[in-house]
């Protein structure tokens, strides 16, 4: 593997990701007259979580490339640990970090939901195990245009103790 990645384009893996997570969430589907605000709202939440699904993907965290795709510029984020990251400062950490290894353990996610906040912008919740450890997460995504997609704006991870509900 490159400091890249993988040879797959990331647009081609954001594609596999999206097909996945929509195969995976319930979308409220009608007939003839469905609603299409609904729907809209739904796919930009699904979009969202498949951004978020590659975020913890091994080979993505690896490359500061990929990873500065689905980061806002403006992204800040509060760990587990009470740090208080930036843009730069987690592009240049997070080749480091666990879950970043494809031989070490992966985050593995369950309980995401999100809703649509505003146009363009996401609010998702979920939970993450890697190893023994478990996590509860909250991310702002926004999509500012078409070109960039879904970037996360904000993301606070809060460590949950063993024995915690």
């Amino acid at each position: 593997m490159t400091d890249d990645g993988p040879d797959i384009p990331v647009g081609v893996r954001q594609r596999i990701f999206e097909r996945f997570t929509r195969l995976a969430i319930a979308h409220p589907r009608g007939g003839p007259g469905e609603d299409t605000a609904m729907n809209s709202a739904t796919d930009d939440v699904s979009q969202a979580i498949a951004a978020e699904r590659q975020l913890m993907d091994p080979h993505i965290r690896a490359s500061r490339n990929h990873a500065a795709q689905l980061l806002d510029p403006e992204f800040t984020e509060v760990g587990g640990s009470g740090r208080r990251w930036t843009y730069e400062t987690m592009l240049a950490e997070l080749p480091d970090h666990p879950g970043s290894s494809p031989d070490g353990p992966r985050y593995e996610p369950s309980e995401i939901s999100g809703v649509l906040l505003a146009p363009g912008v996401v609010h998702l919740t979920f939970e993450t195990t890697l190893g023994e450890h478990r996590t509860r997460h909250s991310s702002i995504w926004r999509k500012k245009d078409h070109t960039a997609g879904w970037r996360m704006y904000y993301h606070q991870a809060t460590r949950v103790p063993p024995g915690t509900d």
